[in-house]
């Protein structure tokens, strides 16, 4: 992996936005998750602001209670598929579970995906927490959290044994002769595992970047031993730039730990800024924001981080239930940090949703605040880069408008793409395609 000091970026695709009352906003379509021409929009502004990719969150469970972009939304494969068409250099990286999913049809998506956008796909590996998931996949029960990272590890190498089903030039052409393929250079897998059973081989060429890139999430201590040995982008959620740089710290010292290249994984916290002209514009901003927010948007984030458990089931304003056992088998990272803060503060269930629901960060203010907070958390060792949620209608332009060019002019961020493809572009390496590499072994 190159090392350079481009801060990443990358662009959350949220349609009518991250909480449950963000689409109430005067300016917001009420159908943006499904409009076509709403993410194409965003997609060739973020371009523009030579972003490194966008990014589709996605779950496979909703209840009435779930936020409105997760009630009605786009196939994160399908959408971005739609997008490869109508941009030209920005990465494409799509969520999709592992708990859920075989992994021929994932390497085939991803691959396709890969092939259709020239080099500019990324997977975002996931084990699904919602635990009602099971019921949509002819399931009785979820995996529990420490299953699902070995599902996960098993699932995530036979998707890359899959794509190293061809070699780089397998496939020949040689009209002349009537040489399609040169099926020394065609591989089988015959995997046989405690989840999985392919054998191979996949039926699509070897991708131009050799395999998509892989991202991931991981929080919890199973989570971030997952990341550290496998994924090439991580994301995460910190609150300030002091948990930033723990976690930051954390996860690259268990690569370093595990022989990886220095500098891997690359770390993303994700972000909701608020820009302004100034920063008196920023707060007007803002206000405004919060000014959409009910006790709905805190609930949601509550219930989220423990399987969508009903917290309304309780006096508000009471002691905060013992809800540990339910967090530590949904999202365990968000659950503890929130057991947390209501331990250290004696929150009720009211206080601790109020406080989830408005957070303000750093990322608040004119141009030059908000590109002073973002090289601040990259420089001292809490980021290298960040994927962006638009907060309000208007944000992603005002950022890239406003924010980019500070950012460009200090040569934190790039004025053009360096390269074709989303690897290339992140600076990670071409993966040797693992049967080549043994040839060169045995010739050595």
């Amino acid at each position: 992996m190159t090392q350079d000091r481009h801060i990443k970026l990358g662009l959350i695709l949220h349609g009518v936005g991250r909480t449950w009352d963000d689409w109430r906003h005067p300016d917001r379509d009420v159908r943006a998750s499904t409009n076509i021409r709403f993410y194409r929009q965003q997609a060739q502004t973020a371009e523009r602001g030579k972003f490194d990719f966008l990014f589709v969150a996605d779950s496979l469970s909703i209840n009435e209670k779930s936020s409105p972009h997760y009630l009605n939304r786009f196939e994160p494969l399908t959408i971005l598929s739609a997008l490869a068409a109508s941009t030209e250099h920005i990465g494409l990286v799509g969520t999709l579970s592992v708990s859920y999913s075989e992994p021929f049809n994932v390497a085939r998506q991803f691959a396709s995906l890969d092939h259709i956008s020239g080099g500019r796909a990324g997977w975002n590996v996931v084990t699904s927490w919602l635990g009602d998931t099971a019921a949509n996949f002819s399931r009785t029960a979820h995996p529990p959290h420490h299953e699902r990272y070995r599902i996960a590890a098993e699932h995530l190498a036979v998707v890359q044994g899959l794509w190293d089903s061809w070699e780089d030039d397998a496939l020949v052409g040689d009209k002349e002769h009537g040489i399609f393929l040169d099926p020394a250079k065609l591989h089988r897998l015959d995997h046989a595992g405690p989840y999985f059973q392919v054998r191979g081989p996949l039926n699509i060429g070897r991708s131009p970047q050799g395999q998509p890139v892989i991202f991931q999430a991981g929080a919890s201590e199973d989570g971030r031993d997952f990341a550290a040995r496998h994924a090439e982008v991580v994301f995460c959620g910190p609150q300030d730039l002091e948990e930033a740089q723990t976690y930051y710290h954390d996860v690259k010292a268990r690569a370093a730990r595990l022989g990886r290249e220095v500098g891997q994984p690359l770390i993303l916290p994700g972000i909701a800024p608020i820009v302004g002209r100034t920063d008196a514009d920023a707060e007007r901003l803002y206000q405004e924001l919060v000014g959409l927010t009910s006790l709905n948007t805190g609930l949601g984030f509550l219930s989220r981080a423990f399987s969508d458990h009903d917290f309304r089931a309780y006096d508000l304003d009471g002691p905060f239930p013992d809800v540990a056992a339910i967090g530590q088998q949904s999202n365990q990272s968000a659950a503890q940090r929130i057991l947390a803060r209501v331990r250290r503060g004696n929150l009720s269930i009211r206080q601790i949703a109020r406080e989830l629901a408005t957070p303000r960060g750093d990322f608040v203010g004119g141009p030059q605040t908000v590109a002073d907070a973002l090289q601040r958390w990259v420089e001292q060792g809490g980021a290298d880069g960040f994927n962006l949620f638009e907060t309000l209608p208007g944000q992603l332009e005002a950022f890239v408008d406003l924010v980019v060019p500070i950012l460009q002019e200090r040569k934190l961020l790039r004025s053009d793409y360096e390269q074709t493809t989303l690897r290339g572009n992140l600076g990670l390496a071409y993966p040797v395609n693992r049967h080549a590499a043994d040839k060169g072994k045995q010739a050595g």
